[in-house]
C-alpha cells in the first residue's frame, strides 16, 4: 500500500472514532478521562495528528463499545450502524 492510502485509512479510523463518540453524546473530555490522557491529546487523535498504538485503539474501542476490527474496516456509511450492534469482550 502507498503512504497516501495508509494515511487515508488512518484518517478514516479517526473520523469513525469522532462520529461514534458524537453519536453516543460523549465529550472529548470524557474519552480523554477514560483513556487517562489530556483532552488536547485526545483531540489530536481525532484530528489524525497523533499516530495511535494498537493498544490505544483497543482502549478507544472498549470505551465506545464497538469491536476493534469493525472500527478499523468501517467506512462513513457503516460506522454509526456499529454503535450498539457490537460488544467488546475483555
Amino acid at each position: 500500500m502507498g503512504k497516501e492510502i495508509i494515511n487515508n485509512k488512518i484518517k478514516s479510523v479517526a473520523v469513525n472514532i469522532r462520529k461514534i463518540r458524537e453519536h453516543l453524546n460523549y465529550t472529548q473530555e470524557y474519552l480523554a478521562m477514560k483513556l487517562n490522557i489530556s483532552q488536547n491529546a485526545y483531540s489530536k487523535i481525532e484530528l489524525g495528528y497523533t499516530k495511535i498504538t494498537l493498544e490505544r485503539l483497543y482502549q478507544i474501542a472498549q470505551v465506545l463499545e464497538v469491536d476493534l476490527i469493525e472500527l478499523i474496516k468501517a467506512d462513513d456509511a457503516e460506522v454509526l450502524q456499529l454503535v450498539g450492534s457490537s460488544s467488546v469482550s475483555a
